[in-house]
């Protein structure tokens, strides 16, 4: 079980810290996103910030579980709010967010699995 632990832990942190780093360098994409679901673009260094908090947090819970537990769950959060804003607009390309959510949902559930039971 460690090993899927760390495995995944590792993984949607990369993901996750991957998807901040183009948030918070101003690339085109997310902001032709927060475009499409007409949301201001001001939110994309906070959404960057909050999708680096969830990187650095899952980490983090390696050395402190209950963090790396927190930071999964918050991630699980955000990509339903993502959800949210999609079905808003009636966008209904959902690829993206699916992968991002079931890893998200994945490393919360080994989290819990090896640190709480």
């Amino acid at each position: 079980m460690f090993a899927a632990y760390v495995t995944v832990t590792i993984f949607a942190s990369l993901l996750n810290g991957s998807a901040a780093v183009v948030y918070l360098i101003g690339h085109e994409f997310p902001k032709a996103q927060l475009d499409m679901k007409r949301l201001p673009r001001s939110w994309a260094p906070v959404l960057g910030m909050l999708l680096a908090a969830g990187s650095f947090g899952l980490l983090g819970g390696f050395a402190v579980p209950m963090l790396g537990t927190l930071a999964a769950a918050g991630l699980v959060l955000y990509f339903i709010g993502a959800l949210l804003a999609h079905l808003r607009v009636g966008s209904r390309t959902l690829v993206n967010w699916a992968g991002f959510l079931a890893t998200a949902v994945a490393a919360l559930a080994v989290n819990l699995v090896y640190n709480w039971s």
